[in-house]
Order: C-alpha cells, then structure tokens, then sequence
C-alpha cells in the first residue's frame, strides 16, 4: 500500500515536472539566489563545539556565577618573554577597551608570573559579547606580542579553521569528483550537471542553517559536516539518476526516459533518503547540543538533496535533452557491463569461500576496535602547531593549571551560619576528604587555617579574630547554600573523576547536593549518550528494516543488510583506531572523538544502504521477469556495478578529502565515513552481497502471509 502510493506520488511529481520544467528551474534559481544571501551569514551564527546539554553542570554553572559572584567565563593573556613593562602596557591596552569585567595582572599575583611565562586572568560578566571579545583583545594583544587563549577563543579559533577546511576539502574534492564523473559518463555536460545540483542543495542548506540559527545554538563543526554530507548525496543520487535516464532514453524519448527514471531510480533515491533521514533524526534523542545540530542539519540537506534530485535535476534534462551529451570526451565501454557480469558470475560459483574469506578480512580491521578510547575533543582539535593551543598548554604545564576542580553546592535548610550549620560544614567537609579520590578541599576552615568547627566558633566569640575570620563566610555561603569547590586527584576527563561527580551527586545525604565543574561536564556528556545510544540504535536498525522490507518485500534481505553494515562500520572503527589511536601515516597517536561512532554509525548507515537500495532494486527488476534469483544477482550487479563504483569513489573522495584538514573531529569524521564507504562499497557490495543473495536463494525473496513471486518453489 505504502509503495503504490510512493509509485502514484512520483507519477504526479514527473508529470508536473515534466509539463513545467522551465519553471521548476526558476524556483530554484529564485530560492537558491535568496538563501545564498543567507549561506554567508552562516560562520558569524555558528559558535562553540556543541558539547552542551541542560543539565546539573549547566545549572551549577549558572548558580556559580549569579549567587557565588564567579566569572561567567575565564581566558589567559599569555606573556612570554616579555619585560615587565611590556606586559604592563599590554595588561592595560586590553583594560583600556573595557570588555572585561576584571583583569588579574600577573605584576599583581606571583602565582601567574615567571620571567620566562606570565598570564593575565581575564573575567567576563554572562551577558559579555565573547566573539567581539575575543576578536578586539587579539587585535590589541597581539601588537604586544601576547596571545589571548581560553574557551571561547579556542572556539574562535576551531571556527576559523573550519572555514579554512570546507575551502581546502573543497579544492581537493571537487576537482577528482569531477574527473570521476567524467570517467562514468565521457561528457563535460553530463559530468557538470551533479555539481550543479549539488551546489544548488549545499547553498539552500546553509541559507536554511542561518535562519534556523536565529532560533538555535549551532556548532561550528557544522559548517564541515553539511556540505560534507550535502554535495557526496546530491552527487551520488545524481549518478544514479543520470545512469538510468541515458539507459531509457535509448528506449524512448526525453520525456519518456525521464518519466520511467523518476518512477525507478527516484523510487530508489527516496528509500536510502528515508534510511539516511531515520538515522539522522534518531539523534535528536540525545539531548547534546550538537548530536541535536547534526540531526538538524542533516535532515535539511538529506530532505533538500531528495528535492533537488527529483525536480531540479530532471527539470534540467529536459531542457537539456541530448545536448545531455555534448562534449564528449571518453567513449564509455558498453562492454563494461559485460566485465562486471563475468566478475558477479566468478563470486556466485564460489559463494561459500568468498563469503568466508570476506568475513575474515572483515575480521582483521575489526580487531583494533577492542583499544577504542573515546574523550571529549577540546583544544586538541586544533593543530599542534596553533598558537592559542600552545600558549594554554603552556602555561598548563608551567603553572599547572588543573581541570579536575569540581563546585559542589549543598543546601541547607536552616542556612550555614549558626552553630549547627558550622559543624554541618566541618561534617561535610570530612566526608570529601574521605573520599581515596578526592585532593583537596576549600571551605571555611582551611581557607582561614582554622583546625575545626570548635576552633572556629571560638574565634568568632573574639572580636579581633572574629574580623578576620567571618567575611569567609561571604565567599562560601549565600542563603541557604554552601559552596565547596574540590580538587581530585584524577585527572577532569577520566572515568574515575566521572565517577567521583555521579557518586556524589546521587549520594543519599542530610544535604542537598549538586555538583559542577569540569568532572561533571564530562560525566553527564559521557552517561547521555552511553544511556541513549541503545534507543538510537534500535530505532536506526529496526526503521531502516521496516523501510527495506517495505521496499523489497522481503524479510531476509533487510536482516542480511542490516548485518553486513554492522559489520562493515566495526571494521571501519577499527580502523579509525589504527590510524589515529596508534598513530599511522604520519598521524600522532591520540584519542577518538566521543562523537565519531555515534555520527559515524548513524550517517553511515544510511549512507551505505545507498547502494544497499541501488542494487537490490535491480537485481528485484531483473528477479520479477523470470523469477531466476542467480540470473537476477548477475544482470543487477552488471548494470549497477559501475554507477555504484563511482557514486562511492565520488563519496569518499568528497569525504575523505578532509582527512587534509585541521580540525581533528572533523578529520576523523571525514576519514571514518570515507573508510566505512570503501568497505560498504567493495567487500560488502560486491562480494558479500551476491556470493549471500546466491547461498539463500529462493529464499531472499520470501515474505510472509501473501503469495510471493518465485516460480518453480512452494510459492508462486
């Protein structure tokens, strides 16, 4: 019933464009043209990495700054070999432009200052423009020789290079796209028209992101992961569709060939859209901003590449018409087809030892996969070489600037400051410090080298120790509330100190507890998506079933799909782990981005059912003429082969030309989708898939409860 309808709606759509296609070309230039005045705007909304959720460290962190007074946000002026008065003249340049709520000398505070390495600490109220920030104070700094770093200028930073990225990727990609394009179809025009295409969804996107900005946080990560995702779809379902309507056309005319292509290939390129728009929209469970981002800004241009492939592009054919082939350079071998059913052949004599020796090498890549280890990507997602990264580390060695602070705030219901309250204090105090993993604790006491609660109750009772020791009280009482800033022992982003910030803020205690600080952020990151990746994962396996099943009436090639992908994106893990874990091909070795797995797996899934799509499609076209399931496997690997071969040497060339760029998430995502696709594309594809469709038979196409269409079985 679903498909009749999905077949009625493509009918209606070819019609309409088919009697309008001037005009379906218009609209597009139209909307093109009003969101290209809305894609440039895109870098200034993006900001952050995207790593933010409503939670308890969110909460902590706003409750620090409106009742304990703490800076909303902290950066460091680096001072490196530089005279005391320069660093005078620089200290108050920045002063001078009034954007920092306080500034701490290192002339002022020993503990920020050598003669080799000094800082100044910069303080910022909530309501303070960072991005203007950041950009007058280097202005300013820099005439002084001094670099401004810290959180949002490293942001700052990650964005610049992003953008530096997208052209760099660009450069690289788009150039051996097009010869790959050309290869396929010998003509400059053919070859041409999924750029445009793929242009034309990539501007419509960015200018959607902007406005969607207006209304939502977005991460600068998307400024790669768009297009990325964009161009490699536009392009790929532009193949596909191109293929099949210079395939019909010598069957028929111009408007006949593109109404058959929309009814087949737009059938096929709506069922891998839906696949890659479940999982894009499974990580909307997430509630990260950025998984939320990139679900966001995936199934605008998964949506936006779907519109474009089914209007503009056989639009675009009509008008062109023949003139589809002009300027034809490379005489495209027909014969191919004949080289790719001898090569299908080969596979389904032999199926049992091709699926056994695919599985192993399959094996092999999956290997490294057991040493995975995952961390939040901060500074070190920018390049070694970046000055905003080396002027933190180096003060963060030198200095020893600690990530392992965590703000505990306890409530109390009759406040802090009588007697109970006091010893309440000292209680709570006593039991962090019983804790193996806890360092050190500030609170009243040790802050005015006061033993205990007695001591202090004492010394409030004398008025010339009571001057010096109550005001204490203002910096760690507010109302009710309490605050214990506590310093681990294990570093901020290990497991251990994760734990530390879950135990206590789900200790059953006489007070109420809540807990901040960087521990914290790493522990709620780390437990949102360990807790909701299951019901990512089901919704992403069982939707892309149902859809499959759906779309080749099957119950066993959906399973088989569903299973090789799995085991096709664990083998690209591993090697994402080999590669930038162990540190190969001239990579340092490191950690994998907390997000590559989840992003990986859920675009690349859909992404390779493609070709899952692509293929079976055929191979059911060829099945339904005479029911012969080896005939079949063969006449659809032959026909599509070559236009799936390209459609991925296209994907991982687009994808994996950001394995040249700086930003180390975005590299990791470019070169695990560029991995996951050349496995999906080769092994799985071309071996696994027919070597499996030959070993089950018959039995690929049965389905329960309805009269299938095998001849000669049980079923007819």
């Amino acid at each position: 019933m679903i498909d009749l309808k999905g077949r009625s709606l493509l009918r209606t759509l070819a019609n309409f464009v088919i009697r309008f296609p001037k005009w379906v070309i218009a609209v597009w230039i139209l909307i093109a043209g009003f969101m290209a005045y809305q894609a440039v705007q895109l870098p200034g909304v993006l900001e952050g990495d995207g790593f933010r959720m409503d939670g308890e460290y969110e909460q902590v962190a706003d409750r620090l700054t409106d009742e304990f007074g703490l800076p909303a946000e902290t950066m460091f002026l680096v001072f490196e070999n530089m005279t005391d008065e320069e660093i005078e003249t620089a200290v108050s340049d920045v002063e001078a432009l009034g954007l920092a709520e306080e500034i701490v000398s290192p002339l002022e505070d020993d503990s920020l200052y050598t003669e080799e390495l000094s800082y100044a600490l910069l303080h910022f109220e909530e309501n303070a423009d960072m991005s203007e920030a950041v950009s007058s104070i280097q202005e300013t700094a820099d005439h002084d020789g001094a670099v401004l770093t810290g959180g949002t200028a490293i942001s700052e930073d990650i964005n610049k290079a992003s953008q530096r990225d997208l052209v760099k990727a660009e450069a690289i990609g788009l150039p051996i796209a097009l010869v790959v394009l050309l290869l396929a179809f010998g003509s400059v025009v053919a070859a041409l028209v999924p750029f445009f295409v793929g242009i034309a969804t990539i501007i419509t996107t960015f200018g959607t992101m902007t406005l969607i900005g207006q209304s939502m946080d977005l991460s600068i990560f998307m400024l790669n992961i768009v297009p990325m995702l964009g161009l490699a779809l536009s392009i790929d379902f532009s193949l596909l569709f191109i293929n099949r309507y210079r395939e019909e056309r010598k069957k028929q005319s111009v408007e006949g060939a593109v109404r058959t292509t929309i009814l087949t290939a737009g059938r096929s390129v709506l069922f891998s859209a839906f696949c890659v728009f479940i999982g894009l929209g499974a990580l909307f469970i997430i509630q990260i901003d950025l998984f939320k981002n990139i679900g966001v800004g995936g199934m605008a241009v998964v949506s936006l590449a779907v519109l474009s492939s089914l209007t503009l592009l056989p639009a675009v054919l009509l008008v062109l018409g023949d003139r589809l082939n002009k300027w034809t350079i490379l005489k495209v071998k027909e014969e191919g087809a004949s080289g790719w059913r001898k090569f299908a052949e080969r596979v389904i004599k032999r199926p049992v030892l091709v699926t056994i020796g695919a599985l192993l090498i399959l094996g092999v890549f999956m290997i490294p996969v057991k040493d995975m280890e995952l961390t939040i990507p901060e500074m070190d997602s920018l390049p070694a070489s970046n000055d905003t990264r080396q002027a933190f580390e180096k003060i963060e060695d030198q200095f020893g600037l600690s990530n392992s602070t965590a703000y505990l705030i306890a409530e109390r219901e009759d406040g802090w400051e009588d007697e109970d309250g006091i010893r309440e204090i000292e209680n709570l105090q006593d039991a962090l410090l019983d804790d193996s993993r806890t360092d050190e604790v500030s609170t009243i006491f040790t802050e005015g080298e006061i033993e205990d609660a007695d001591t202090w109750l004492q010394a409030t009772q004398m008025p010339e120790t009571a001057a010096a020791v109550e005001p204490l009280l203002d910096s760690f009482i507010e109302g009710d509330s309490l605050l214990v800033p506590v310093t681990l022992k294990p570093e901020g982003a290990s497991a251990e100190a994760q734990e530390w910030a879950r135990d206590w803020a789900e200790k059953d205690t006489e007070w109420n507890l809540s807990v901040g600080g960087y521990p914290k952020f790493n522990q709620e990151i780390f437990d949102e998506i360990w807790d909701k990746i299951i019901y990512v994962l089901a919704i992403i396996i069982v939707s892309t079933y149902i859809i499959l099943m759906i779309a080749f009436r099957s119950v066993l090639i959906p399973l088989k799909a569903i299973i090789m992908n799995v085991i096709g994106l664990s083998a690209a893990f591993g090697a994402l782990v080999y590669i930038f874990q162990y540190g190969h091909f001239g990579l340092e070795a490191g950690t994998i981005a907390l997000i590559i797995p989840v992003l990986v797996f859920s675009l690349v899934f859909g992404l390779s059912m493609d070709y899952e799509v692509f293929l079976i499609s055929r191979i059911q076209e060829e099945y339904t003429k005479d029911y012969d399931n080896d005939r079949a496997t063969v006449e659809g690997l032959a026909a599509t082969s070559k236009i799936i071969t390209s459609a991925a040497l296209i994907m991982i060339v687009l994808t994996g030309a950001f394995a040249f760029t700086e930003v180390m998430p975005v590299k990791q995502i470019g070169v695990g989708i560029a991995i996951a696709v050349a496995i999906d594309a080769t092994i799985i594809r071309l071996l696994l898939v027919p070597s499996l469709m030959k070993l089950f038979g018959k039995w690929n196409w049965w389905m329960p409860f309805r009269k299938g269409p095998y001849k000669g079985g049980n079923w007819h």
